[in-house]
């Protein structure tokens, strides 16, 4: 159902509200730039700090600005359950393709709870979901005996999994227990080429907000089988990959679209604060070494 490159989506923030103006340019630039597909309120677009208001508008404003020459995958994961259902309602209504789905944090459910979590959001909403396993951040792991089991269960729902596990090994289980043609999305980008080697389609990008072209052409030269092109690219962007986790992040990607355009700035909202000088040479030497400044 998708495949590419998909940047998790930054939201621009000015004088600590939601940069509207700022957030459409974005969208247009990643467009024309070759992303497959958006991602707004992800992780990496600070939507636990975001009221539901400021979290359905971002959405709104991604869908109309992205006016169907992508398809939207809506960040809608949540911890508490019956707001998951809320964030993926009103996705569909709003004209997503998918809502994105990260395994509930912070509570540390068990893999029955995990089930039980998402068998009730795939009965209670239309919605293609992407699961979206990130152990580092959430703690609990979805495991690929869960992910097979809940395909099974609702194969038109879960249509596709961002998995940023870190382990390799998960790409066959998924292949072996799912199907080969299940759609498999890398939440790591500097694993994207091993991930896609493996029978993974594209990668769910970090790294994708600044590089939009560079990261395009590496995904379409793994669908070619270009092995050559796309280690060449990989080398290019892989400083980069690392920098953006340099401090905490979206701190270092914010950084760096700063560095790369004018009318974007770096703010975040707390308990996030600007990345580190440290943090700050890195980006810039990635940057530089990557050929975007």
């Amino acid at each position: 159902m998708f495949s590419g490159s998909i940047p998790a989506l930054v939201t621009p923030f000015r004088d600590g509200a939601f940069d509207e103006k700022a957030f459409r340019r974005l969208v247009d630039w990643q467009i024309e730039n070759g992303s497959a597909a958006l991602v707004p309120c992800g992780t990496t677009g600070e939507a636990s700090t975001l009221s539901n208001a400021e979290h359905h508008r971002v959405i709104k404003v991604c869908i109309e600005q992205a006016a169907g020459r992508v398809p939207i995958i809506a960040g809608c994961g949540s911890n508490d359950t019956m707001n998951a259902r809320l964030h993926l309602n009103f996705s569909k209504k709003s004209g997503a393709s998918a809502g994105l789905c990260v395994a509930p944090y912070y509570n540390r459910p068990s893999q029955e709870g995990l089930i039980a979590h998402f068998s009730f959001l795939a009965e209670n909403t239309d919605l293609p979901i992407v699961l979206y396993n990130v152990p580092g951040r959430t703690v609990t792991d979805l495991k690929p005996e869960t992910v097979i089991e809940l395909v099974r269960r609702y194969p038109r729902t879960f249509v596709a999994i961002k998995d940023a596990s870190g382990d390799l090994s998960r790409v066959t289980d998924h292949r072996m227990g799912i199907s080969k043609d299940w759609c498999q999305l890398c939440g790591d980008d500097e694993l994207a080429l091993p991930f896609n080697a493996a029978g993974g389609v594209g990668c769910i990008s970090v790294t994708a907000n600044v590089a939009p072209r560079l990261c395009a052409d590496f995904q379409a030269a793994c669908a070619d089988n270009n092995l050559e092109k796309a280690r060449e690219l990989n080398d290019r962007l892989y400083p980069l990959h690392y920098a953006m986790f340099d401090d905490a992040s979206p701190g270092p990607v914010k950084y760096a679209l700063s560095r790369v355009h004018d009318w974007i700035g770096e703010d975040l909202r707390l308990p996030l604060v600007p990345c580190s000088a440290a943090a700050r040479k890195a980006v810039d030497a990635a940057l530089e070494h990557a050929g975007l400044v």
